[in-house]
């Protein structure tokens, strides 16, 4: 039995956010109907890679039910219609107002149903200027400056999809919270554009008042030295992060046998190694180019120096830490997939195949 036990929550999606969002409802508990067309969402598309399945469907839609209807046909408007009256939640990430032009206003499903929660997962909110603009995700990276301080190129998931789906999750329970208290419901509006700024907070303070935006540094820190990755003699990377003077004190000592390092005047604070990261780094990089990776990680690690291995992919899938959870996908075939974040809440999960619950939920809100 989870948190949301016996919550019932309408889903018209596509594509990652909204989808990501009811998929955490999901786990806690909570009863998922998502609304498909005939020909499913599209996300069901986007890749084969997961036996047949899209990553990203799998990924986001296990443990929910799934409903075939045309929410434009009269008959299927009304059992829609049947069953947010009932529903304590919807949530809907299509384009600005479709829903309301085709019946499913706000005010008027709030009016039929007090208790009712509505969701609005946007691209740009509701500014007059950017509300009808297309918004994928790497397009509102781009827009956001996500970009341009990640070095020019798309971060490598969809790094602001998941964000609105986790913000718009958030401000849901919340939503549940004061209805507890009230009795009544309420709307959360999210838009991916907004929680793209508000993660930019540190750069836009560094812009609008400070010297300028911190340039990209790669895998360096822009306002930290040392902290970044370093190669070894064997030609890999090693993150290293160093938080106060007494670590680099351990650093140059005991790690990189270069006690003169902490005489010298352009490493004698941390404002003081960033402004002079480059004489810092080489100095650094010629000594720990003679270890191997092995011999200067467990050096670090005696010496309590956090650091990290720059991983690929393939690592990443046989790291010590990952913890994982097993899938069912549309198709039936087992997936083994990074586990949910929050322990506890791995239990087997199962993807549903197109309208798989469309002929139990109509029968289940038949008129009477």
């Amino acid at each position: 039995m989870g948190a949301l036990s016996g919550t019932l929550v309408v889903s018209i999606e596509q594509a990652v956010a909204a989808p990501l969002c009811t998929a955490r409802m999901a786990d806690a508990g909570a009863r998922v109907i998502k609304i498909e067309r005939a020909s499913g969402d599209f996300a069901r598309g986007y890749d084969v890679a997961a036996s047949g399945d899209s990553s990203y469907f799998v990924w986001a839609n296990h443990s929910k039910e799934s409903l075939v209807l045309d929410f434009k046909q009269a008959d299927d408007a009304a059992l829609l219609h049947r069953i947010l009256n009932k529903a304590d939640v919807l949530v809907q990430n299509l384009s600005p107002g479709a829903l309301s032009r085709a019946g499913f206003g706000i005010e008027q499903l709030q009016q039929n149903n007090p208790q009712l929660i509505c969701c609005e997962i946007s691209g740009y909110g509701d500014s007059p200027a950017a509300k009808d603009l297309k918004a994928y995700d790497l397009l509102v990276q781009a827009e956001s400056g996500l970009v341009a301080v990640s070095g020019g190129g798309r971060i490598g998931v969809s790094l602001c999809d998941i964000g609105a789906g986790i913000t718009a999750y958030t401000g849901i329970l919340e939503a549940l919270i004061a209805r507890s208290k009230t009795g009544k419901g309420s709307t959360v509006k999210v838009s991916l554009f907004d929680v793209a700024a508000e993660w930019m907070t540190v750069p836009y303070v560094h812009a609008k008042y400070g010297a300028g935006a911190p340039p990209h540094t790669g895998l360096s820190h822009p306002s930290i030295a040392p902290y970044g990755a370093f190669e070894t003699s064997d030609s890999l990377l090693t993150l290293i992060s160093i938080q106060n003077e007494q670590e680099w004190v351990r650093l140059a000592s005991s790690v990189l046998s270069l006690p003169s390092l902490l005489d010298d005047e352009r490493f004698a604070s941390n404002s003081a190694r960033v402004l002079h990261r480059g004489a810092l780094e080489a100095s650094m990089s010629e000594a720990i180019s003679q270890m191997t990776a092995d011999a200067f990680r467990a050096a670090l690690g005696a010496a309590s120096i956090a650091y990290g291995a720059v991983n690929s992919v393939d690592e990443l899938i046989q790291h010590v830490a990952l913890r994982s959870r097993q899938v069912s996908n549309s198709r039936g075939e087992l997936l083994t997939l990074p586990a949910h974040p929050v322990q506890g809440k791995n239990q087997s999960v199962t993807v549903p195949p197109i309208g798989a619950h469309t002929d139990d939920i109509r029968r289940e809100f038949a008129v009477d």
